[in-house]
């Protein structure tokens, strides 16, 4: 999973020419839902497809996630009948996932699957999840939860036999950061994905952590921060920038943080992470 993945809510028609774009600067990742809602799922397919029609990427080098969107979260388009059971309402929004990103003459796969919310009842919850399991490894290589405080991932964690491979969640003051919840993803080799990082956080943007980075490492503000915040470990952030320079700055400036914190900088590096962390804790 890279350290950054793309994502691409609320891009509209957009979409296509964006995912495309983002695939070319150098994304690796890509995050989308079947929730036409809020995503364009069969936009991001057409990019991503065109990217590997140009030969640039192959389906191998992407990851692909996508979400099973509960009808609390869905409107009239939902990729399912709002009648059908959870199981059948999983399943048809699976199949229609698998279907976009079907490549001609390949099998179709997701990387990851994710309950975009836990369902109305915890034993909703676990259903929903027990149908994803069918479809686990072969045709979707992980499976996570998003929107989802520390017990339901301990509940969901104990009581399935596929393990969350991922936990995405917002990363703001409100709920400290997700310590306690990062924490456990720590513990059990699950990947925390970060939305609303920057969004949430002007002041951590500005914070004199970021400024030394940005400093030492000759990087923009994004660059330096979410350096920091993947220095807190096992996180991979949701960058959904729409500029094209924005793409590039993100994904080089991390590379050159990266080289300046394992060389000249190393010193510098390790008292600013400090310091960013006595900030998240606070």
């Amino acid at each position: 999973m890279p350290k950054l993945v793309y994502g691409t809510a609320w891009k509209k028609d957009a979409t296509a020419n964006l995912v495309y774009t983002a695939l070319k600067t150098g994304f690796r990742g890509i995050d989308t839902a079947a929730q036409p809602k809020h995503y364009n799922e069969q936009g991001v397919a057409a990019g991503f497809k065109k990217a590997v029609s140009e030969g640039f990427v192959k389906r191998a080098d992407i990851f692909i996630q996508t979400k099973f969107t509960p009808p609390s979260g869905q409107n009239e388009n939902a990729p399912y009948e709002f009648s059908a059971s959870v199981a059948d309402k999983v399943h048809q929004s699976v199949q229609s996932s698998l279907k976009n990103f079907t490549i001609d003459g390949q099998d179709a796969y997701l990387d990851s699957v994710v309950l975009h919310s836990p369902l109305d009842t915890l034993d909703d919850t676990i259903a929903a999840w027990k149908t994803l399991e069918g479809y686990h490894p072969h045709q979707i290589r992980n499976l996570g939860i998003s929107n989802a405080t520390l017990g339901i991932v301990e509940a969901l964690h104990s009581r399935v036999t596929v393990k969350p491979a991922v936990v995405q969640n917002r990363f703001y003051p409100d709920t400290e950061y997700e310590a306690g919840l990062r924490a456990f993803c720590k513990e059990h080799d699950i990947k925390f994905q970060s939305f609303w990082t920057i969004g949430a956080n002007p002041h951590l943007v500005k914070s004199q952590p970021v400024v030394d980075v940005m400093q030492g490492a000759g990087v923009d503000a994004v660059s330096a921060y979410y350096a920091l915040v993947i220095g807190l470990e096992g996180i991979t952030i949701l960058d959904g920038t729409t500029k094209e320079a924005h793409m590039k700055e993100d994904l080089e400036g991390l590379e050159r943080v990266g080289i300046w914190a394992e060389g000249d900088g190393e010193a510098t590096w390790k008292k600013a992470l400090g310091s960013f962390k006595q900030i998240i804790e606070s």
